[in-house]
């Protein structure tokens, strides 16, 4: 069974501003997770974050910059597996900007949750990739705005 999380998001800044948090390294580490990402085609990255062997995760996320067109569209791999080089989890996350009258709008496309053993990390990345938006966008309006709207 095909699985993919696709969401959507209206950020009221430019694109260039939202793009800011999707590829510089130390504004990923406040809404996602430590990693030591460069926006440049081909350069492998890691995230990492705390271990589940319960989902035979080691806490790395594997990735490796697949497209980036600036301020427009940002691609790459997102690997997991137990660790010791073994890959459990092969997927993509597409991040597309469009720029409106309004601001910017964000969409996220997660493939590759077709096996069954990823179907947890689906779910738990369906809801989580939520979160992690909404985290851009309270980042993103207090430093533009200079305030919060928790």
């Amino acid at each position: 069974m095909k699985k993919t999380i696709k969401h959507q998001y209206a950020f009221p800044q430019p694109p260039e501003m939202v793009w800011e948090y999707l590829t510089n390294p130390e504004l990923m580490e406040l809404w996602l997770m430590k990693n030591d990402f460069k926006p440049i085609v081909g350069s492998a990255f890691q995230f990492k974050t705390s271990p589940h062997p319960e989902l035979d995760f080691d806490g790395i996320f594997y990735c490796k910059v697949l497209e980036i067109v600036p301020y427009t569209k940002l691609s790459y791999s997102w690997q997991s597996g137990p660790g010791d080089g073994v890959i459990t989890l092969d997927s993509v996350v597409v991040w597309s900007l469009q720029r409106t009258e309004e601001g910017t709008e964000l969409f996220l496309e997660h493939s590759g949750f077709d096996k069954k053993e990823n179907h947890n990390f689906y779910e738990g990345l369906l809801h989580g990739w939520t979160e992690k938006l909404q985290n851009i966008a309270n980042l993103i309006t207090v430093e533009h705005d200079g305030n919060s709207k928790a």
